[in-house]
């Protein structure tokens, strides 16, 4: 009995604790592009994290994407961006559903170079979001969709 309590209460603890975590992104997200350290902070609270999530995976992809904005080399740039877009292809096939997964996908696809070749999904992503942000129930989440949508 005492084992089982005890599960239950560590369960509940790591669902907060990774709440708190996607909201700290939530919040950070447009953040990042300008502070570098910011950006790194996030990359290893996700790489850290211990739940797995395709959430997890995509936030932690959208932050290493937007790392190669602050590297020097242009190979290191360019291995870190594909490193990125690879977690959150990833996080797409585990939840191919998911409004926010596809909103990182499509931040990351909006901004980057054209001839990094990663821009196939905007119209596909723009429209899923569109049609599912009544399901959104983060404000910070819909205020970063409606910045998004608007550039």
């Amino acid at each position: 009995m005492k084992i089982s309590v005890f599960i239950a209460i560590l369960l509940s603890f790591m669902v907060f604790t990774n709440q708190i975590l996607i909201d700290e992104a939530r919040m950070n997200y447009n953040k990042v592009i300008k502070d570098e350290v910011l950006c790194k902070k996030m990359i290893v609270e996700f790489e850290k994290a211990k739940n797995k999530s395709a959430l997890n995976l995509a936030y932690l992809g959208g932050f290493q994407t937007i790392w190669a904005n602050h590297v020097f080399s242009p190979l290191k740039k360019l291995n870190t961006f594909n490193t990125g877009k690879k977690h959150i292809e990833m996080a797409i096939k585990n939840e191919p559903d998911n409004a926010e997964i596809k909103f990182i996908r499509l931040s990351v696809q909006k901004n980057a170079p054209s001839f990094l070749g990663y821009r196939s999904n905007i119209k596909e992503d723009t429209e899923f979001i569109k049609r599912n942000l009544h399901q959104i129930q983060s404000e910070i989440l819909q205020e970063n969709i409606k910045l998004l949508l608007e550039y």
